[in-house]
C-alpha cells in the first residue's frame, strides 16, 4: 500500500529502499525509515495518513527494541503529538503507551490462539504480561479461568491495571509487579495448569521458574528466537535449546512460527506438555 502510494513521489530506487510493512496500533502508525530516506520522512508519513483514515499520528522508530522493559526510542513525525493510544483486538480494548512499553499488533493471531486453547477452570501464569493483552484475552474467552499476570515494567503494570478494569476482568486477572522468578518463588509455586513465556529474549533463562509455577502436569508456551538457514529445521533448533535445560519428560504438542523478526530470524513457539509424574 505504502509503496504504491509513493510511486509518483519517490524514485524507483527510493521505493525499493522502503520497508515493506509498518505497524498500526490504535490510531498511531510506527514506521522504520532507512537512513538514506530520512529526508523523505514527512512525505512517507503523509502518505500513510492520507491512505489510512484512522491514523492520527505517525512515529518513527529510532532505536531497536532493547533493555529489560523492551522499549524503543520513537520520534514524532506527523499528526498529533502522542504515544498513548487505544487498541482493539478480538473484543478487548487495550490502553498502550508505545514509548513506555512493548506491544506488537503482529502477535494478535498468537494471542487469540492461546486464549482459545485455555480450558475451563484452568489456572494460568503469564510471566511476561506487558499491558495484559494475553492475560485479558484469555480471561475474556475463558471466563472460568484465573490468570496471574506478571510484569517487571512499572509503566506496563500501571497500564495493565487500567486494561483489567476497561475489560471488566478484575475477578479473573490478578496482576503482579516485579520479576517473574521472584514472584513465582514467593507466591505462585505449583499452582498453574498453563504457563506463558511470551518474551523470547528471556524465556530460556526463566524456564526453571516456569517449571516451578507449574503443577505436576501442565503446559508451557515457550517462545524463542531462532536463526536458521534454508535447509535447517527451526523446530529442531528450538527443541535443542530446550533440551539443554529440561531434564524431565515433555512432549511438543504444537510448534509454530509466530513471525519473521529479521533476515533468517524467526519467532517460534513450542507448546510443551510437561509431565513430572512420569519423569
Amino acid at each position: 500500500m505504502l509503496k504504491k502510494a509513493l510511486e509518483s513521489i519517490l524514485t524507483i530506487d527510493e521505493i525499493k529502499q522502503l520497508y515493506g510493512s509498518f505497524d498500526v496500533v490504535g490510531d498511531i502508525a510506527i514506521i522504520k525509515i532507512p537512513s538514506s530516506l530520512l529526508d523523505k520522512k514527512f512525505i512517507i508519513a503523509k502518505a500513510i495518513m492520507d491512505n489510512i483514515n484512522s491514523v492520527k499520528t505517525v512515529l518513527r522508530q529510532v532505536t531497536p527494541i532493547s533493555g529489560d522493559y523492551r522499549t524503543r526510542e520513537l520520534e514524532h513525525v506527523l499528526g498529533e503529538k502522542k504515544t498513548l493510544t487505544l487498541y482493539k483486538e478480538y473484543g478487548c480494548i487495550f490502553k498502550v503507551d508505545l514509548a513506555k512499553v512493548y506491544f506488537s499488533p503482529r502477535l494478535s493471531t498468537e494471542r487469540i490462539r492461546i486464549a482459545k486453547s485455555v480450558k475451563n477452570g484452568e489456572v494460568v501464569v503469564n510471566m511476561f504480561a506487558g499491558v495484559g493483552s494475553f492475560s485479558i484475552l484469555i480471561a475474556k474467552h475463558q471466563p472460568n479461568s484465573i490468570v496471574y499476570s506478571i510484569d517487571i515494567n512499572p509503566d506496563a503494570y500501571d497500564l495493565m491495571l487500567e486494561n483489567i478494569k476497561l475489560n471488566k476482568v478484575s475477578d479473573r486477572v490478578i496482576p503482579f509487579l516485579g520479576d517473574a522468578r521472584v514472584i513465582i518463588e514467593n507466591s505462585l509455586k505449583g499452582i498453574a495448569d498453563r504457563v506463558l513465556m511470551p518474551l523470547p529474549e528471556k524465556a530460556i533463562d526463566y524456564i526453571d521458574a516456569a517449571l516451578s509455577a507449574l503443577k505436576s502436569k501442565g503446559i508451557i508456551h515457550y517462545y524463542t528466537h531462532v536463526h536458521a538457514f534454508k535447509d535447517e529445521d527451526l523446530v529442531e533448533k528450538a527443541k535443542s535449546e530446550v533440551n539443554k535445560r529440561l531434564k524431565l519428560n515433555y512432549k511438543i504438542l504444537k510448534a509454530r512460527i509466530v513471525r519473521e523478526v529479521g533476515p533468517r530470524w524467526y519467532q517460534l513457539v513450542l507448546d510443551l506438555l510437561i509431565d513430572r509424574e512420569n519423569s
